[in-house]
Formats: C-alpha cells, structure tokens, sequence
C-alpha cells in the first residue's frame, strides 16, 4: 500500500471514529463539545510549538486560552504583534480582535477549558539527563483545577512512557481517574520554524490517548484542527515516533559530518560529494554537515531516549556516537578557523578579530534555541580570540540557560569598514538575505561552514571550507 493509501485510511479512520459511541459518559459529553465546536482548547506554552497550534485551533472554529508565565508574550499578544514567524500579525489579530483568542498568565482558567494542550520545554541538564520540570509544574498547575470530562494532551517532546509515568501520575493524585474522569493523550509537535511548504494544519498528527476513550476524543480533536490525523496504539508509540524522527536526523547529520573530517584529511569536498550522490533516484537521502546541531529537537531528544534506555539496561550506541561527533564540531570548526588565521593571515586566533556570522541555528529564522554559533563564539572567547557576530534575524542575545555570560552582545552592523576590520569571518548560519558577494569582497579570510558561497557560484582563495 503506497502512502497516499495510507494517509487516506487514516483519515478516513479519524471520521470515522468521530461518530462512534463512547463508553464513558464524560467522554460522550466532551465528544459532542468538540464535534459542535464548543469545546474550548488551552495552549500552556505559547513559543515556537505553542502559539502556531494555538492559531490553528482557533481558526479551525474552536475558542482558545493561551497560557504562559512569560509577560513579555501576553503583552505582545495584547498589542496584536506576533513573536514567532510562523504567525502573521494579522492572523493574531483577526483571532483577538473576534474573540477565538485570548492569552493570561492566570492558570486558574485552565478549569475553563475543555481540552488542554501542554506545550513546554523538554531541555536537558548540563549532566545530559531529561529535565522535565517544566512538565511536571505544568501538570501541577492543570491539577489544581482538574475537573471531569477534560482532555489533557502532551505535546511536548520527550521519552516513551512519560504521559503515563508522569503526566498520568501527577493528575491522578487529584482523587480523579484516567480514562474514567479526565482523558489523556500524547501528541508530538512537528512544527520546521521558517519552512514555507508546511504549517501545523498541514503536517500529519500522529496522535495517541491513555485507553480507547481518550484515543477517540484525541482523533476527533486533532481531526477538526489539522488535515491529516494518524492514530498509534498507545502514548508511548506516540512519543517514541517523535524520538525516532529526530534519531534518524541527528544519526545521519553525524555520519555526513564524520565523513566531511575523513574527506577533508583527502582533500575532497564532502559538499560535492553529497550533490552527487543525491542525484541518485533510490537508496540515498541527502543529509548535509554544519558546525553543530541546533534547535530544541536534534541536538536535545535523542538523549531522552538514551537515558531511558538505561533502565531497561540497553546501550543505544548509535545514538550516543552520533551525539559525540555532533557535539565535537564546533571545536573542529574553531581549530579550523585557528589553522586558516595562522597560515593565511600569520596570527594566533588569541591576536585574532572574528566575526561570527549568523546566530540563528538555521537560516532565515530568528530562532537561537540550542544554536552551535553560541557554542562558536563561547569557544573562540576561551581562545582568547576577540568574537562579535551579524545576523539580520537577531539583533541582540538574549538570556539563555548555557550561555548567560554572551547575553546582551549585540549584531554589528553590515557595513564595508564594519566587516572588513575582522580578521576573519566564520560563516555559521546561511541567510539567504545576505549579500555574499560584498562579503567575500570585503572580508580578508572567509571559513564557510555551510557551502554558501559554492551555492552561489563565488570563490576565492581567501574562502576556505569547514
């Protein structure tokens, strides 16, 4: 059966289920809430996964809460401006201005809400462990309010076994049950920050509940919001689809980086090599080497299945080897830019002027979650090396967890006498908005981490490959 197949049975299993009978009265209550669309949704956690599923819901006809403990993103609710590039201004507005949306910091309005959405950080401590603090404070908060016949779904990623071992177990010390008062299920974002071909209405939602109940209200829910629904069996299935996808990225991205050190000690560009390759029509996808993972997904998620598999006493080696060449990186890339200042500028990186360019973990998206270009510059300061960066996304760093010390160093200017009075540049993220011809006129050494200027055609000796 070929995929289309697939998808259509899917959907056509989502209907399907929509109208079938439930055995729990609260089910049978919040089933038709739905089905008429008068059920209200909470979004807890309005970032990057948050507030575009919060718009989708709301504009697929449902009335929406938005929480989150962050002043700044209710303000700018309230103000009609949107903070994430996923949500036009206009599209927050109409939802505001017609009364489908709404954003607090006032979680006793959870109780409110029919269904609940927990969208919060799942990020990892400096020992590499699953921090799900997040998580559980979000689950106490939605138990202080708990009341039958409520849907509470995780989106967040994280480990197999979560929904049931924690989220299950914090709501339930309320006195109400599973399957019986309240109904749970797990469904994982997959929300791409800056792709124009798919949005969170478009991309299939894989869905799961805690029995068949909450399984049937998750179908109907998602159902009414997104195009295409793709029920598994249980929550766990669900939040292991979500760690499969990021381990099979994560696994590829450090092979094709492994390969690109190999074929640089031979003098062979493991950019061409992967352009030829894909040219393929079966058997090979193309994958492509960077400076470092960034992102929430990548470089976090796979970790959380590691360390879960610990307890069942199960070494996940290509997950872990995948993690060591991917973290080594940035320090390759550094001793490489160390090596080109030496040999075509005759100075130490200590005695060295480095502009980092672009902050961005990707490009053309203002998102700086996890960022190797972080980890770049933090490298180059303990070298002794003078860093500053340009990104036409990010104006300023903001405050983060791993690098409060780089808060507040702001982008320089895109100027001839600003750009040519670094030393060197160290081409990190790939915008498209800039000129890369100017660059390579007014910078004396170039390293390019992301093939930008082969992309376009440019070369030069001063622009070397990393």
């Amino acid at each position: 059966m070929g995929l289309l197949a697939q998808l259509k049975d899917q959907v056509f299993l989502a209907r399907r289920t929509q109208n079938a009978l439930t055995s729990s009265p609260n089910a049978q209550r919040l089933l038709d809430l739905i089905q008429s669309k008068e059920a209200r949704a909470g979004v807890i956690g309005l970032g990057y996964v948050g507030l575009p599923l919060a718009m989708t819901i709301a504009t697929s006809g449902f009335k929406v809460t938005g929480f989150d403990i962050d002043p700044g993103k209710i303000k700018a609710v309230e103000a009609r401006k949107s903070y994430i590039e996923a949500v036009p201004d206009d599209i927050l507005a109409s939802t505001c201005d017609n009364g489908t949306f709404e954003a607090t910091s006032d979680f006793s309005k959870l109780g409110d809400c029919d269904v609940i959405a927990i969208c919060v950080p799942t990020p990892l401590t400096k020992y590499r462990d699953p921090d799900l603090s997040y998580v559980e404070n979000t689950c106490r908060e939605i138990a202080e309010t708990l009341r039958p016949g409520q849907l509470v779904v995780l989106e967040s990623t994280t480990y197999p076994g979560t929904t049931d071992g924690i989220v299950k177990t914090i709501l339930e010390k309320t006195g109400l049950t599973s399957t019986e008062d309240f109904f749970l299920g797990f469904s994982p974002e997959r929300e791409d920050p800056g792709n124009r071909d798919f949005h969170t209405s478009t991309i299939p939602k894989v869905v799961a509940g805690d029995g068949p109940d909450a399984a049937e209200l998750m179908t109907a829910f998602y159902g009414s919001v997104v195009k295409t629904v793709i029920p598994v069996s249980t929550t766990a299935t669900a939040e292991a689809v979500k760690i499969t996808e990021n381990v099979f990225r994560a696994v590829n991205i450090a092979l094709v980086n492994e390969l690109k050190v190999v074929y640089e000690a031979m003098g062979i560009d493991i950019w061409e090599v992967v352009d030829a390759a894909k040219t393929k029509p079966f058997g090979y996808m193309p994958f492509y080497p960077g400076p470092g993972l960034g992102g929430h997904c990548i470089p976090i998620d796979p970790f959380y299945l590691t360390w879960k598999s610990k307890e069942y006493e199960l070494p996940t080696r290509f997950i872990e080897l995948a993690g060591q060449i991917n973290t080594a990186m940035p320090r390759h890339v550094v001793g490489r830019l160390a090596e080109a200042l030496d040999v075509h500028q005759g100075k130490a990186l200590s005695r060295s002027k480095v502009l980092v360019l672009g902050l961005a973990y990707k490009k053309n998206v203002p998102d700086i979650r996890e960022s190797p270009s972080l980890k770049l510059i933090e490298l180059i300061l303990e070298r002794g090396g003078n860093v500053a960066f340009h990104d036409p996304y990010v104006a300023e760093i903001p405050k983060t967890r791993e690098y409060s010390e780089l808060m507040g160093m702001k982008s320089v200017a895109w100027t001839k006498d600003s750009i040519g009075s670094f030393d060197a540049v160290l081409v990190a993220t790939d915008h498209d908005n800039i000129d890369y011809q100017q660059l390579a006129d007014w910078s004396p050494l170039i390293i390019d981490t992301r093939n930008a200027f082969a992309r376009r055609g440019i070369s030069a000796s001063h622009i070397l490959k990393a």
